[in-house]
């Protein structure tokens, strides 16, 4: 069996597509999936399957709606094998993350977009955001101090949003460290 992060966009956002974790676990392992966890209530899942990243994508994608009271169709998921979502972390620009108390650092991940096609979105303003792209990710830093002048937020008005979920960089690597807890259990 096979470790995939899922990272679930569009739910518990606003108050809308709610989605209770205790049963988002229910209809995972309903669906036959095993070891499955969730870390906060923003759509990290953790769990193990002998199913292809993409069957797992096209069965919790189904049973969403069929299971919880969705108030729009923006939801997707990502599906990512331990190797896919450590190479995230270890392949991070240099410094990025590394000084949370200066910088705001988020992982935009990409569903069905390529980073050339994500990054034209962004217009990063000089001396408060930049922007790395990445495989299958976009690595994005605030200021701290100026990001109310961030213009992060301008690509929620893009198409291209709707192929996007975003994770801080704390999220990120605490997702990282549950893996390397469960693989330590399990003594992969």
């Amino acid at each position: 069996m096979k470790t995939y992060i899922i990272l679930l966009r569009g739910i518990n956002v606003g108050g809308k597509n709610k989605v209770p974790m205790a049963g988002l676990r229910k209809c995972l392992e309903e669906l036959g999936f095993s070891n499955v966890s969730t870390y906060i209530a923003s759509g990290n899942v953790i769990l193990k399957s002998d199913k292809h990243a993409d069957k797992i994508k096209a069965q919790i994608e189904e049973a969403l709606p069929e299971n919880f009271k969705l108030d729009d169709a923006l939801i997707k998921v990502l599906v990512l094998t331990r190797k896919q979502f450590q190479a995230v972390v270890e392949n991070k620009p240099e410094g990025f993350g590394e000084q949370p108390e200066k910088y705001h650092s988020d992982v935009i991940f990409l569903m069905g977009i390529t980073p050339e096609e994500a990054v034209p979105v962004f217009a990063p303003r000089e001396g408060v955001d930049r922007i790395w792209p990445g495989d299958g990710v976009i690595y994005s830093q605030r200021l701290s101090s100026k990001r109310t002048k961030s213009r992060l937020s301008k690509i929620v008005a893009s198409p291209a949003y709707k192929s996007m979920t975003i994770r801080s960089w704390n999220t990120t690597t605490k997702l990282l460290k549950i893996l390397d807890e469960i693989d330590t259990r399990k003594g992969v």
